[in-house]
């Protein structure tokens, strides 16, 4: 651990220097790159010096037990060692997750899709419960989001909803929604009182920055039309609407919520970066999952992850047998218990992988 510690100080240490030096200070994508992993140490480095107090400070109190004759100062160096060995243990534990390799995109914003699945119209008003948490636990959070394109369902709710999440770091946070969300609940249209099952799917992504994925614009087809559904005269009569198609891939982003052609293509652009962007981490993420066996973020959409039982007013994360009932709270936003927990399952699966190469 310590020699691990020692390396980390010592490549803070060459950043330091690195971002000093006006040959990368003029060069914006290593200074940014840099920059972003001498913050990322900064933490570790602190609780490396705290640990290396601890360890000087246990060495002192030892040394006074071993040479003391005193009877006074020998009990209070005997109780600071009992302090330092449980606050080193402690130490210890938090350094062990520090040091867990972090997902580069973990600190990257987001972008949510929610789509209705089986259901009909019970499924499209599922998914407009689904983008009612999700926006009341990032107002909770104070992250901002915007919504990039929608189909209202019939009946209410969506057929389709997409928005971004306008805050670095939220990623790792949020990954863990993807995959199928499955309602059980006597729908309004339902006469005879019977519990019908429903679904919907959440797909979240990386918004991948220009740096991550270079689009070569020849090989992007663009398509106005006009919106549909809510918006308006101005929105349905306009052909604000812009729909991109990357031709070599085949991946196509729209965005019609948007009151400007110009601002409808800055968003549908996002869109298609971070799709294509997605489509290159797929295969690393499979093989990640592989290697760690993963119950817990293994990027498959169509992997059932929770039940939301109204009758019971119950929550289960099947992924790591999680079962709550406080369906009202986390429909209300409230998900950190659900997401702390799914993170400690992460981390320890990542752990044990970490122990089995070492």
């Amino acid at each position: 651990m310590i020699e691990k510690l020692e390396a980390i100080h010592a490549r803070y240490l060459e950043l330091e220097q690195l971002l000093s030096s006006p040959e990368i200070a003029a060069n914006v994508e290593k200074f940014t790159k840099f920059n972003k992993e001498y913050s990322d140490l900064k933490e570790i480095v602190h609780v490396y010096f705290k640990y290396n107090d601890i360890l000087s400070n246990s060495q002192e109190a030892e040394q006074i037990l071993s040479e003391e004759s005193d009877a006074e100062l020998k009990q209070m160096a005997k109780d600071e060692l009992a302090e330092l060995r449980e606050e080193k243990q402690n130490l210890e534990e938090k350094i062990k997750i520090l040091l867990i390799p972090k997902d580069p995109e973990d600190d990257k914003k987001a972008i949510i899709e929610i789509r209705s699945g089986t259901g009909g119209d019970e499924a499209s008003l599922f998914a407009g419960d689904l983008f009612k948490m999700y926006e009341k636990f990032c107002a909770n959070k104070k992250w901002s989001i915007e919504v990039v394109d929608s189909l209202e369902g019939t009946a209410g709710g969506f057929n389709k909803i997409i928005f971004n999440v306008n805050q670095p770091g939220v990623y790792g946070t949020l990954k863990f929604e993807s995959g199928v969300h499955r309602v059980q609940r006597v729908p309004d249209t339902e006469s005879q009182g019977r519990v019908h099952t429903s679904a919907a799917t959440v797909a979240v992504l990386p918004e991948a920055e220009e740096v991550d994925v270079k689009i070569d614009m020849k090989d992007v087809r663009r398509d106005t039309f006009r919106a549909s559904g809510a918006g308006g005269q101005h929105v349905n009569k306009t052909e604000s609407a812009v729909r991109l198609t990357h031709i070599p891939s085949g991946i196509v982003a729209e965005c019609q919520d948007g009151r400007s052609q110009h601002a409808n293509y800055d968003k549908a652009l996002k869109m298609l970066r971070s799709r294509i962007y997605e489509k290159e981490l797929e295969h690393v993420q499979n093989q990640r999952a592989l290697q760690r066996k993963s119950l817990v973020s293994t990027g498959d959409r169509s992997a059932k992850i929770r039940t939301y039982n109204f009758p019971q007013s119950r929550i289960t994360d099947h992924r790591i047998n999680l079962t709550l009932y406080n369906l009202n709270e986390v429909l209300n936003g409230d998900l950190d218990q659900i997401i702390e927990r799914l993170q400690m399952a992460e981390n320890a699966e990542k752990m044990k992988g970490e122990n089995s190469v070492n």
